[in-house]
């Protein structure tokens, strides 16, 4: 069948002659479309392909709805009383091409006009066109013209344009929203991995860019697009047929009319191709023809969005009473009749076909008892489009020739019809008779809601089921609503998913595969001490760390040495031992101060000195416990002014021993110098001095309790910051400076001749005393945590109980042990020391034992 210009001339009911009207309204409408039989299959022979126009009943239905229209308008007595509409339809025959040959042809009113009809020689409205392409060509050519366009059909979000279109207006909502709507429903099942097949058109590749623009702010990812065009050979149908096999999505989006898509939409069942949750546009989700079973099979379930349904039972009566034999030249109703009814008829002065494989009609036939879907007025939708596309250019028409709204009392017109040249249709803003207002916005766009419907198969045949709305809300965005549970899935009742790669376990996070899509992705486990948290891996909080799932950060184990601890109780037990021996000691130096020993050892210094041993031994318990300012503070100064004072107690005795040798020597009167009072200024000035330096150590940069992360990723270590690194071991220096000090002295008297000299027993004790703490300096750097705490409390024990073994050790030995050497003979003896009288007794081997031990 050849596509044909055609034109529509009917005969109104209120007047009498034929395509007569006061004012003229055009129509285009692609009652015949072009399409392609492929004859060949092969790989290897090239493809062969024949066009041929097939009779769309639905565009039929649109031409006979404007005329169904306008006769009810020119029927009302309120709406444009006294004046007719008359009207012109041409066919587009689908092609943008021929939409704008008869876009110039109804508006310059060039067609040939029979001599019989005295129609106007052009329009003042049209009402054009389905698509999106044929709408643009009709637009850019009359648009100059000032002459309003208002489609039913075209939803290209382009067409918005006012600079481009300013006199286009549509009863369909724009792309620009029907974009939004799609993109909320693939946001609403979390589909991040989707494909899209388009028409290879304004309307496709418009729709596709806004799509992609809003679903890409969710993260979803484009998979492929398919291009596809009713005119398309089959060698490009079949090549996005592949391209779907190969694909891993299992959610495509069809943004194409029926026409385009249905020959992709049959190659797909015929290769069985199943498993894909199918979402569509507008202009294929309402369109009866893919609603068959075998169809269904591929594409059950498929999802989309349609404008307002509407139910005009008024209209049935006017659909049925079509009859090719009361106008035998009405145009298209030969070829309805043959799609509807199944015969060709007979026609006065026709030309019949004796070659026709259609049965000739015998023209008893009728379409009041037909069941084809041409007749179904319960669900309209864009039949209720060019319904209210005729009423808004009624109604413009009608304050435009009046000057008044409709239904104000209108008199006479106010302007000539003959000056009427209508430019836009902005003001329109009614209530048509179904309830709805019907308007425009400044782009000249209808309010925005959408139905969504579904595919269903009941009792046999394909459903389209609502199951929801998209429409504007008040607050400027947009609400969706839908029905979940009633939807039925390509999978069944199963929410179908569609991933490039699946979600990341816990614990891992996403690493983006080079050359693909943000979707596709690989998972890599997260750090320890980090957290998934989609595409990467958080560190957490300083004073936290990860579970082993790297899901969650918990609070790290908080470390230092405590009392309920082995290290703890050992420290405590030896420091109290100490403290015990220190005591005791002091106990019987009273109990025996009147023995030789005892008053040969200097008693006074001897007491200072077992007073600093005892808070020497004291001082550990400070370094147990959660440090704080306060025994931060307490713990380093108490340290280094307990042992300052200490050796300075050994060094006033080491000096008194040399001292007490000199004055052996005739006329050296040293010894009456250095007296009690001498040696206590030189104890409390080796004292302040230390004192005076912890002064200044709290005064600038005082020790702190802090948090040590660097020794375990799982664990806090608390310990005391000395602050000042400089002080610290200035108090260590000056406290090894009297070491040694005391150390040559004591060294150089070793062998001075008198019993009780102490100097061996010092020098022991010195030993002890540089080698613990110079030994410390290394450990203490390189223990970990609390053993920094440990450490120091060896050193300072080591230390402390060096000194006492090794100065009080010998003198309680004989007093206890060995009472009958504690006479004034045994002290009186020359060349005897003690040394000699302990040689051969376990004590004095204990000692070097010990000294040995900390060497």
């Amino acid at each position: 069948m050849k596509c044909v210009f055609f034109k529509i001339i009917i005969i109104l009911e209120q007047y009498l002659c034929s395509c007569h009207g006061d004012i003229m309204i055009g129509g285009i409408f692609p009652v015949f479309n072009k399409e392609v039989i492929n004859n060949s299959r092969s790989e290897i022979v090239q493809l062969i392909s024949i066009t041929f126009s097939r009779f769309d009943w639905r565009a039929f239905r649109w031409t006979q709805v404007m005329i169904f229209s306008i006769e009810e308008i020119n029927k009302d007595p309120v709406l444009l009383p006294n004046i007719s509409l008359g009207y012109r339809i041409l066919d587009s025959c689908a092609s943008p091409t021929n939409a704008l040959r008869a876009a110039i042809t109804l508006a310059s009113g060039l067609e040939e006009i029979s001599t019989a009809s005295a129609c106007p020689p052009s329009i003042s409205a049209l009402i054009a066109e389905s698509e999106s392409s044929q709408s643009i060509a009709v637009a850019e050519a009359l648009g100059p013209f000032q002459l309003p366009i208002v489609s039913y059909f075209s939803s290209c979000a382009c067409l918005s344009n006012r600079l481009k279109y300013p006199t286009f207006f549509r009863t369909i909502p724009s792309d620009y929203f029907q974009a939004k709507a799609l993109a909320a429903l693939v946001k609403r099942f979390g589909w991040q991995w989707i494909g899209v097949i388009q028409s290879d058109n304004d309307y496709g590749r418009n729709g596709i860019l806004s799509f992609t623009e809003e679903v890409q702010k969710f993260g979803v990812c484009i998979a492929f697009v398919g291009k596809v065009l009713r005119t398309y050979p089959m060698d490009k149908i079949l090549s996005v047929v592949e391209m779907i096999k190969q694909s891993t999505v299992k959610v495509i989006l069809a943004y194409v009319p029926e026409s385009d898509f249905y020959p992709l939409m049959t190659e797909i069942v015929k290769q069985n191709i199943t498993g894909i949750q199918w979402i569509a546009s507008e202009s294929l989700i309402s369109t009866p023809r893919p609603y068959t079973p075998e169809i269904y099979q591929a594409f059950a379930g498929t999802l989309g969005f349609v404008v307002k349904t509407i139910i005009m039972p008024n209209l049935q009566p006017f659909l049925t009473s079509i009859d090719p034999y009361k106008d035998p030249s009405a145009a298209f109703v030969r070829d309805f009749w043959e799609t509807v009814v199944g015969c060709r008829p007979v026609l006065p002065g026709g030309n019949t076909d004796t070659e026709t494989t259609i049965q000739i009609c015998t023209g008893n036939e009728t379409l009041l008892n037909s069941q084809h879907m041409f007749f179904e007025v319960s669900e309209l939708r864009i039949v209720y489009n060019v319904y209210n596309a005729v009423y808004a250019i009624a109604h413009a028409l009608h304050q435009l020739v009046f000057c008044e709204p409709v239904g104000e009392k209108t008199v006479k017109p106010c302007l000539n019809i003959s000056e009427i040249q209508p430019k836009e249709l902005q003001m329109v803003n009614f209530k048509n008779l179904f309830g709805d207002y019907v308007f425009f916005d400044k782009k000249g766009d209808p309010p925005t809601y959408y139905h969504i419907i579904n595919w269903q198969l009941r009792n046999g045949q394909v459903r389209h089921v609502s199951l929801g709305y998209f429409a504007a809300a008040a607050s400027g965005g947009h609400d969706l609503r839908i029905q979940e549970e009633e939807i039925v899935w390509r999978t069944g009742k199963t929410v179908p998913t569609s991933l490039c790669s699946n979600v990341c376990p816990v614990g891992t996070r996403k690493a983006q595969i080079k050359g693909k899509p943000t979707c596709c992705f690989d998972c890599i486990p997260c750090a320890d001490g980090t957290i998934a948290n989609s595409t990467e891996c958080t560190p957490c909080p300083q004073e936290y760390w990860s579970n082993d799932r790297r899901d969650g950060c918990f609070p790290k184990t908080i470390e230092f040495l405590t009392y309920q601890e082995p290290m703890g109780i050992a420290v405590t037990v030896v420091s109290l031992l100490g403290a015990s021996l220190s005591l005791a000691t002091v106990m019987v130096f009273i109990r025996y101060r009147e023995t030789p020993v005892i008053k040969a050892s200097n008693t006074e210094l001897s007491y200072f000195l077992l007073f600093s041993l005892l808070l020497c031994f004291l001082c550990p318990l400070t370094f147990i416990g959660r440090p704080t300012v306060w025994t931060c503070m307490l713990r380093h100064t108490a340290f280094a002014v307990t042992f300052a004072l200490c050796i300075s107690c050994v060094l006033g005795k080491t000096i008194v021993v040399v001292t007490a040798f000199k004055a052996t020597f005739p006329g050296n009167n040293a010894a009456t110098k250095f007296g009690p009072t001498q040696q206590r200024i030189i104890v409390c000035s080796c004292t302040v001095i230390q004192i005076l330096i912890c002064i200044l150590w709290l005064k600038l940069i005082p020790p702190f309790p802090d948090m040590v992360f660097r020794y375990s990723n799982r664990k806090i270590v608390l310990e005391c910051n000395p602050g000042s690194e400089v002080a610290f071991y200035a108090v260590l220096g000056y406290i090894g400076l009297l070491a040694i000090i005391c150390l040559v002295l004591a060294f150089l008297a070793r062998k001075l001749p008198d019993n009780f000299n102490e100097a061996k027993f010092i020098t022991f004790s010195m030993l002890i005393f540089c080698t613990v703490w110079i030994t410390f300096i290394p450990a203490y750097i390189s223990s970990p945590g609390k053993f920094t705490v440990a450490v120091e409390t060896f050193a300072i024990l080591s230390s402390a109980f060096g000194l006492l073994i090794c100065i009080f050790g010998p003198k309680c030995y004989i007093i206890m042990i060995k009472p009958e050497k504690n006479t004034k003979k045994h002290t009186t003896l020359k060349h005897i020391s003690m040394l000699t009288v302990l040689q051969n007794d376990w004590l004095l081997h204990f000692c070097c034992f010990y000294s040995c031990i900390i060497l």
